[in-house]
């Protein structure tokens, strides 16, 4: 009997293993689009922060977290960290969105994935931390 069940504990582990991945690659392209929009001051950006107050200093440094988190993602030993970031960074964000009436279906789908992807990659954070 525990013959049977090793197998298909493997087989859900790779089965949450290549789901992530699929996260991860679908996330990369999004983080790398909206921090470089907001990086080459593209002009619906600029609007967005003048309409919540905000200096340009930062949508710059959304920016730059927003780029460099989605190059965390592309390195495996990064890539729980890089989530992590991205989950604070997604959570300011909706929550930027809310308060500022300007609510955001992208970020309210992509704060979710980036969450399940950093509890999914929280090996590779803690690894990183020592603490493995």
């Amino acid at each position: 009997m525990s013959g049977r069940a090793a197998p298909a504990s493997a087989g859900r582990h790779r089965a949450a293993g290549i789901a992530l991945l699929v996260i991860q690659v679908l996330l990369v392209p999004f983080y790398l689009a909206a921090g470089s929009a907001k990086l080459a001051g593209s002009e619906k950006m600029i609007e967005f922060f003048d309409q919540i107050g905000a200096g340009h200093w930062l949508r710059y440094l959304t920016g730059a977290l927003e780029v460099a988190g989605a190059l965390g993602l592309l390195v495996p030993r990064l890539s729980g960290p890089a989530a992590l970031g991205l989950t604070g960074l997604m959570t300011g964000a909706v929550i930027t969105n809310l308060v500022a009436g300007t609510p955001s279906v992208l970020a309210l789908v992509l704060l979710p994935l980036v969450a399940v992807l950093a509890w999914g990659r929280r090996d590779s954070t803690l690894e990183l931390l020592g603490r493995r």
